[in-house]
């Protein structure tokens, strides 16, 4: 997966048009190449995001308070000053990938201090997270944060890519174990991971001693999520051919999941009249009564 773009962009007429504050830097925001990743892949991985004194303190406030906050109130005050999370999820680089995906003034939706002890084994656990959500376009994401090192026999979180927009009741993929194109996350501590929330995923067996912790995080857009990323690279070749992957798991729908993926990426890259190749979208699109109520 790719790594923040560390270009320094000219952006000072949108930081003013949406109210950025001066602690989101321009050159931590996402590329337009990240972005189609996020529309196609429904996730991003970042290692070293988070430094290694900084995991040691969260993985203790962790332990010691895994309740919910205040639900619903604006992100930037559910933490103190001077607490771990909060120092966490207010560094430039975290401020910049939030901002990039959900834009300024996001909500705090709720998190979980997810814990898989030592030696614990786990059936199928795929599910997905908040079915009822009948919004168009707009989406929540979740940043997945691990504090210690996560390597392969500890389990960590898998995920589905592209399953974003294949809304189920949660029962209807419970027993579902392996799946084309599944991954999860084996990483270095320090690493965060931030999807759709729509994307299909679960809880993998801890193998080792060691318990496991995975703080999840869910936040709420307040405006439109309209080029809230770096769009210097918005017309580079690569995203058509990102937009376009295939999975492995879609199968003969792939076309379905692409025209999905389309009209996202009409919306969040503020290109009503973007497609596919020649005119993919067009049968959707072309309305006869429309046409025929224009004409009289």
């Amino acid at each position: 997966p790719a790594a923040i773009s560390d270009r320094a962009v000219p952006i000072q007429s949108d930081r003013e048009r949406r109210g950025v504050g001066d602690t989101i830097m321009s050159e931590h925001l996402l590329s337009s190449v990240q972005m189609a990743q996020f529309v196609a892949s429904g996730y991003l991985k970042f290692e070293d995001m988070v430094p290694q004194d900084l995991c040691e303190a969260c993985l203790e406030e962790m332990t010691n308070n895994r309740g919910y906050l205040a639900v619903g109130t604006p992100f930037e005050s559910t933490w103190p000053t001077g607490t771990a999370l909060g120092d966490t999820f207010r560094l430039p680089q975290v401020q910049g990938l939030i901002h990039s995906l959900v834009g300024p003034d996001p909500l705090y939706d709720h998190h979980a201090a997810h814990l898989v002890k030592g030696g614990q084994t786990r059936g199928p656990d795929m599910h997905q997270d908040s079915v009822i959500d009948f919004r168009e376009n707009y989406f929540d994401i979740q940043l997945s944060f691990f504090p210690v090192d996560t390597p392969d026999k500890m389990g960590g979180t898998f995920l589905v890519p592209g399953t974003q927009y294949r809304s189920v009741r949660t029962g209807e993929i419970h027993i579902y174990q392996h799946m084309r194109g599944k991954i999860w996350a084996t990483c270095p501590a320090g690493t965060i991971f931030v999807w759709n929330t729509g994307v299909w995923h679960g809880a993998r067996s801890n193998y080792t001693e060691q318990d496991r912790y995975m703080y999840k995080l869910r936040l709420n857009p307040t405006r439109p999520q309209v080029r809230n990323f770096d769009t210097a690279d918005l017309e580079d070749p690569e995203i058509r051919q990102i937009l376009n992957t295939n999975h492995g798991w879609e199968g003969n729908e792939h076309r379905y999941e692409l025209m999905r993926r389309v009209q996202m990426w009409r919306f969040v890259s503020g290109q009503p009249d973007y497609d596919q190749g020649e005119r993919f979208m067009r049968r959707i699109e072309y309305r006869p009564q429309a046409a025929g109520v224009a004409a009289g």
